[in-house]
């Protein structure tokens, strides 16, 4: 699960207690202008497959984390439980997605639309 933070022209995503080690990251930041778009998306989150994992953890129905590559995209995974899943999408990143599991996924596509 992560934290998210809005300041300073910049969204802040925080990896949360042992997912660091899951997904070899402690925190993201990415520019405001970067973010292209934002979404609550239980269904991406669902099913076995998630492109290939380098560097990462995939547990089928356990824990997805870490850099995992799909359809060309590079794509960043922090997800045990897909129901509460939200999908950012980014443009001029490293990654192409960030599919991350928050506490309140309705609550974080607000709060990164409004900054938008």
């Amino acid at each position: 699960m992560v934290d998210l933070s809005v300041a300073g022209g910049k969204l802040t995503l925080h990896v949360r207690g042992a997912d660091k080690l899951w997904a070899l990251k402690s925190s993201l930041e990415i520019p405001l202008a970067h973010v292209a778009g934002v979404r609550a998306d239980p269904e991406a989150a669902r099913g076995w497959w998630h492109g290939l994992r380098l560097p990462g953890t995939n547990v089928p129905g356990v824990i997805t984390a870490g850099t995992f590559y799909q359809d060309g995209k590079r794509i960043f995974w922090d997800v045990h439980h897909p129901e509460k899943t939200i999908v950012i999408d980014l443009h001029d990143e490293r990654f192409n997605e960030l599919v991350v599991e928050v506490a309140d996924p309705e609550m974080a596509v607000r709060l990164i639309q409004t900054a938008l």
